[in-house]
């Protein structure tokens, strides 16, 4: 994990968030240059290439050649990130309706307002 000034750990997870945040702010391709700049320049470049690696390797990024370096962009905006680990999730346990019924039961009644407006009009028109 990356130590932050203080010296304070990162969280699992963290540095893979702040590099996708980057990405979303710019909205359009990145080198990791571009990327690291982005952060703050707090990383070292190796760090950022490795983090931008593994989104690529998991399919949160595309990596496109140019030149000598890499484009890099994110494949969904935060809500279709979190969307897609949600199913991943969802996809990974045996009983899914089990999972779905208590995840629902779990909701605040605004939220499941939403999930129903959601589920009549999935496209959001």
């Amino acid at each position: 994990m990356a130590r932050l000034r203080g010296g304070h750990r990162r969280g699992p997870g963290e540095l893979e968030t702040e590099v996708l945040a980057a990405l979303w702010n710019r909205r359009g391709p990145m080198t990791a240059a571009d990327v690291q700049q982005g952060l703050g320049g707090d990383l070292a470049y190796t760090t950022v290439v490795t983090i931008l690696t593994r989104l690529s390797d998991k399919g949160a990024v595309t990596r496109e050649k140019q030149g000598r370096s890499y484009l890099y962009a994110p494949v969904e905006d935060e809500a279709g990130l979190a969307a897609r680990r949600m199913g991943k999730l969802l996809d990974a346990h045996p009983d899914r309706a089990r999972v779905l019924a208590r995840f629902v039961s779990n909701l605040s009644s605004a939220d499941e307002e939403t999930l129903r407006a959601a589920l009549r009009d999935p496209d959001g028109d």
